[in-house]
């Protein structure tokens, strides 16, 4: 089993690693907030151990914009913040699980053992739409071309998934704006025409174009 344990607090990371460890499980650690999604995305993990106060980015963000993208990784929120409003703010931002600071060991890890057979007791998830070779791998979040992984910067990766989901239907600018800048403040107007742009020259190499209708936003249609 593998986990991903997103915390800053070195004596956390430090203990819940050798535990899981001496347990027969893989633990990848990281303490930045801000590169947290990445570190999720690349290392594909069985269950995420996820701290809400982070250096860089709140974890509720984190968990926000990774439901967003797809990412479906069952979560177990491990913070401090031990209130009933914050439980629910964590479940409904897509937390699968949540256990307060001090906790039990053997607790925990009961807890990430049932959570990843229900993961995988679910791995099978109904398939996104393949539109002229592109298709976005349920798992890992990963936008395939034909087989191949594109590569592409989160931001990219998170507005071709919003429209692979409705390919050929126009996605209004306002949607992708809070699909791909979940959870981030002060998100400029045209941040969504930037991350647009870029996409749309990745785009170029394949049999899709990204298309845009004045006042309905961006659909995906067939090169011409």
């Amino acid at each position: 089993m593998k986990l991903l344990l997103i915390e800053d607090n070195a004596a956390m990371q430090t203990t819940l690693k050798r535990s899981f460890e001496r347990r027969g499980m893989q633990v990848q650690v990281c303490g930045d907030g801000a590169r947290a999604l990445d570190r999720w995305q690349a290392s594909l993990p069985d269950v995420v151990l996820l701290d809400l106060s982070l250096p860089g980015r709140d974890g509720l963000s984190i968990l926000a914009e990774a439901r967003a993208a797809g990412l479906a990784t069952p979560v177990i929120v491990l913070t401090a913040r031990g209130t009933v409003g914050d439980r629910i703010l964590g479940l409904n931002t897509g937390a699968d699980d949540y256990l307060a600071k001090p906790f039990d060991l053997d607790e925990l890890e009961a807890r990430v053992r049932a959570l990843a057979r229900r993961g995988r007791s679910h791995s099978d998830p109904v398939a996104l739409p393949v539109f002229h070779g592109l298709a976005v791998d349920t798992e890992s979040g990963a936008i395939h071309q034909h087989g191949v992984a594109m590569e592409l910067a989160g931001r990219e990766a998170a507005l071709l998934r919003a429209l692979l989901a409705r390919p050929g239907h126009a996605v209004a600018k306002e949607r992708l704006t809070e699909l791909v800048f979940a959870g981030e403040a002060s998100v400029q107007a045209d941040a969504i025409e930037v991350v647009a742009y870029r996409l749309r020259k990745k785009l170029a190499a394949t049999e899709v174009q990204l298309g845009a209708l004045r006042g309905l936003g961006y659909l995906l249609k067939a090169a011409s």
